[in-house]
């Protein structure tokens, strides 16, 4: 994530409206975009931080939260790409949120016009396959130790018989007579305030630029079948529900050979039997008997990976937590993990036979079976636990 004050990334005022707020980074992406500057590290990284300006202060939400505590409000908040802050934002992730607000597809020029002058932004857009989306569930000790999955994915392949072509055997391209090859017209009408140019996507060609003269009959000239594919996915140690990884080049294929979209994973954590997640640290309740909390002794917990001796004092109360370190979920991308937070219970019988009940008779008769009444830290962590 970007250390850089983000109003000061996109040059604009703290009360800047959202309008100035899209302008200045309209301003920037386009001088940084890798399509101009091809190659250049710095043009790229100047790109992905005013990108991630841009996602933060168009929010309302994330740009209170961001006015409010900086930086640090957002990191782990799943406040950007990635879910976990902005730690996972990349290039990829810059250039969807680009295309999203800015693409402009068929609707008078476009953003691509500014890029390429019309005809090779509209072939590239029209060819490129679809994003697609899956839904990945995780237990929580997959995301102790990370995992590799395979999913099954429904999405468009290239077409066995054209080998992705859209072409049938014998035909070929030719270069669209409406549009010239450019995948747009352009028409000019006159009002009573003027000439005004409208462009729109060719309907001979679809926005191709290119007519096939006899197409395949299989896809039907798309050059695409739907399949159902295995892909496998690397998940990282330490995700959270909400996190998202972008696969590229794994969604739709494009249309007559053209390049594939992105697939994008987003994983969703299941619901523990034993343990609750809170933040990195896992947390479990674990019942013990009045004689363990009383005498002390050892106990056996379970953690994410296999049971964990815990030693209980003697005098332990109901509702002490015991910290074991380590035996949490790992920080993504960075070094560590979280605890396992112990909280023992004391179990109350509630069957004793005539035998129990005449020990437990004797036992009430003694001073160190009497609750301290005078011991007023008691009564006050007593009150501070219950709310008081």
């Amino acid at each position: 994530m970007s250390e850089r004050d983000y109003y000061e990334v996109l040059g604009v005022s703290r009360s800047a409206p959202e309008d100035e707020i899209k302008s200045a980074y309209r301003k920037l992406a386009l001088k940084y975009h890798p399509d101009r500057n091809p190659g250049d590290k710095t043009a790229e990284e100047r790109f992905k931080e005013a990108t991630e300006a841009y996602e933060v202060l168009k929010d309302p939400q994330k740009r209170q939260t961001y006015d409010q505590f900086g930086h640090a409000g957002l990191s782990g908040a799943g406040a950007g790409f990635g879910g976990a802050g902005f730690g996972g934002f990349d290039l990829s992730d810059a250039l969807r949120a680009f295309m999203r607000d800015f693409g402009g597809f068929g609707t008078g020029g476009g953003i691509f016009d500014e890029f390429f002058g019309g005809g090779a932004g509209s072939q590239e857009r029209y060819n490129r396959g679809e994003d697609l989306r899956a839904r990945l569930e995780l237990t929580l000790e997959e995301i102790q130790t990370g995992v590799e999955k395979t999913l099954r994915v429904r999405r468009l392949e290239a077409c066995d018989v054209c080998s992705g072509s859209g072409l049938a055997p014998g035909a070929s391209r030719q270069t669209c007579p409406d549009c010239r090859g450019a995948g747009q017209i352009r028409t000019l009408s006159r009002t009573f305030l003027g000439t005004i140019q409208q462009v729109k996507t060719c309907p001979r060609c679809r926005g191709a630029g290119e007519t096939i003269t006899s197409p395949c009959a299989s896809c039907h000239g798309e050059g695409r079948v739907r399949g159902v594919s295995r892909i496998k996915v690397r998940v990282p140690a330490g995700i959270s529900s909400g996190n998202y990884m972008t696969l590229e080049g794994k969604g739709n294929i494009g249309k007559n050979d053209g390049q594939p979209g992105n697939l994008i994973v987003v994983f969703e954590e299941k619901e523990h039997k034993i343990f609750t997640r809170q933040g990195n640290n896992v947390i479990c309740q674990i019942p013990i008997s009045f004689t363990l909390a009383a005498l002390g002794g050892e106990i056996s917990v379970p953690t994410l990976n296999g049971n964990h001796t815990l030693k209980v004092p003697a005098g332990t109360q109901s509702g002490k937590v015991f910290r074991l370190r380590s035996k949490g979920i790992p920080h993504l991308h960075a070094h560590g993990s979280g605890d396992e937070l112990v909280q023992v219970a004391v179990w109350t019988p509630t069957k004793l036979s005539g035998e129990d009940k005449q020990l437990l008779q004797e036992l009430d008769k003694s001073p160190s079976f009497t609750p301290p009444e005078s011991d007023k830290s008691f009564f006050r962590k007593l009150r501070d636990s219950l709310g008081f």
